[in-house]
């Protein structure tokens, strides 16, 4: 992990199956950079289920970039998607309004916009545009953003979005002149309608879109700024999800970036239990390390072992940070 991280990359995406340590593992790497290297860095939770409250025992809530107290260097934001989808919602009501006014039809979009923003696709392309909001308007504050993402699948489909976001802009940008041009064509004035073309608010607010996504697809697809780091913990269910998820990163077009192996139980507690049943885990975590390093093999970054207690407070979260870099 600390080559990896003497690399300098600046956005690290933490993924993994549910019950991990994805959060951990996050908050760990953050607090090491800022703490033990110096460097400005903020940690982003686009985790529905946020915990980074809990882990820093503090409040960090509300949608806002919060500076962590107790930590020098570290500020963090759990994303509000409640918040997110809602002025996203705003965003698509305003444009469904501006593309209905020109067929000067009095039609109540209420249905539409619900029909466009009860989607499940909908919320991941809210949650895309505020990633894109932390990347350009946040990334140039920081020396590092780390991101703590949901569960895998919902978060490789999110940073997805990156590669079909594009192509639905595109498509949306053609039509929209083509619906222009159209008018142009058909009016009597045509020097009016022209210049109602060139301020025509639904083709800016697409093209700014555009604009903004095209310089956030250049950071996720550059592997010398950013790379995706699966979490797993030694079981097969864990791994198989590993193994899976890889390959959809890697067809995005994210360049992957490792795998930190979490809560590896220690071979001498497993000796010391007389029950025999931590021996009888321990016994089988060993056959999945194999697993493990057959198919990750020079990807994995960290194996980090099962702690005593739960991670919770900056004190054990420095523990965790410890094991996690040098372990």
């Amino acid at each position: 992990m600390k080559t990896f991280l003497s690399q300098k990359v600046k956005y690290i995406f933490f993924g993994g199956k549910g019950g991990v340590g994805k959060t951990v593992t996050a908050a760990g790497v953050a607090l090491y950079l800022a703490e033990n290297i110096g460097e400005k860095t903020l940690l982003a939770s686009f985790n529905p289920v946020h915990s980074l409250s809990s882990l820093f025992q503090q409040n960090l809530s509300g949608g806002v970039v919060r500076e962590v107290a107790g930590v020098r260097n570290l500020w963090a934001v759990e994303v509000q998607y409640e918040d997110v989808v809602e002025k996203y919602r705003a965003r698509i009501t305003n444009l469904l309004r501006e593309l209905l006014k020109m067929s000067e039809l009095s039609i109540d979009i209420k249905p539409l916009v619900e029909i466009a923003t009860t989607n499940p696709a909908f919320h991941e392309a809210a949650a895309f545009d505020k990633m894109m909001d932390v990347v350009l308007k946040e990334g140039p504050n920081f020396d590092r953003v780390i991101f703590d993402m949901a569960a895998v699948a919902n978060a490789v489909r999110l940073i997805g979005l990156s590669k079909l976001y594009g192509a639905w802009l595109q498509r949306t940008i053609k039509l929209r002149r083509e619906t222009l041009s159209l008018k142009e064509q058909l009016a009597f004035r045509k020097d009016k309608v022209a210049r109602e073309i060139e301020s025509d608010p639904v083709l800016l607010e697409l093209q700014d879109l555009y604009n903004r996504y095209m310089k956030v697809r250049n950071v996720l697809t550059d592997p010398a700024a950013t790379r995706f780091v699966f979490v797993t913990i030694p079981t097969i269910l864990s791994i198989s999800v590993v193994q899976r998820f890889i390959e959809m990163v890697r067809a995005y077009d994210i360049p992957f970036g490792g795998v930190v192996v979490n809560m590896v139980l220690p071979r001498e507690e497993a000796e010391r239990d007389a029950t025999g049943f931590m021996k009888s885990k321990y016994d089988e975590q060993m056959r999945n390390m194999e697993i493990i390093q057959s198919n990750f093999g020079q990807h994995v970054l960290s194996i980090v072992k099962q702690l005593p207690e739960e991670v919770v407070g900056v004190e054990r979260l420095r523990v965790f940070a410890r094991e996690l870099i040098h372990g």
